[in-house]
């Protein structure tokens, strides 16, 4: 009816769509895409995890003595702990900011391009920042727990 109310004489030459389809598939598009960026990034603290246990692993086995020479002077189990809990924490803080840079300079370089406004929400990048913190956290604590548990002269002995 609608096409023979706009043009009388020629209803055939109206194209007559429904707009809350191109909107439902928009909707659909942007959920699907939010998707894939989330796997994406839970991909990355995945990698990133793994890389700082990896890292911290291998600090603990090479820094035995260190470790063996500090237990020794005194320091206890939960010192040690702290120490290399500590380190992995500085280490994923330092990714995650640099993650975080990168992640907003391209933000920003993609929206200037597309003339578009550049919008970083500050809760993104605190979210992003905290999770790396959280699996920081979480990847150090295995080697940190394996430090602490090194007996002096056992740690002492291997150098």
């Amino acid at each position: 009816m609608l096409a023979a109310t706009a043009n009388p004489q020629a209803p055939n030459e109206v194209k007559v769509s429904r707009p809350s389809d191109a909107l439902a598939a928009r909707q659909a598009t942007d959920r699907a895409f939010t998707g894939l960026l989330l796997g994406l990034g839970a991909v990355a603290l995945l990698v990133g995890g793994v890389g700082v246990a990896n890292t911290m692993v291998i600090s603990v086995l090479e820094r035995r003595s260190e470790i063996g020479l500090r237990r020794s002077l005194g320091a206890t189990r939960g010192q040690i702990r702290l120490q290399f809990l500590a380190e992995s924490l500085l280490l994923s803080a330092m990714g995650g900011l640099g993650g975080m840079l990168v992640g907003a300079a391209v933000t920003i370089l993609y929206a200037t391009t597309q003339a578009w406004p550049a919008v970083v929400p500050a809760w993104a990048s605190g979210g992003g920042l905290a999770a790396t913190l959280l699996i920081g956290m979480i990847a150090g604590l295995y080697p940190a727990i394996r430090a602490a548990r090194l007996a002096p002269t056992e740690a002492l002995a291997t150098t």
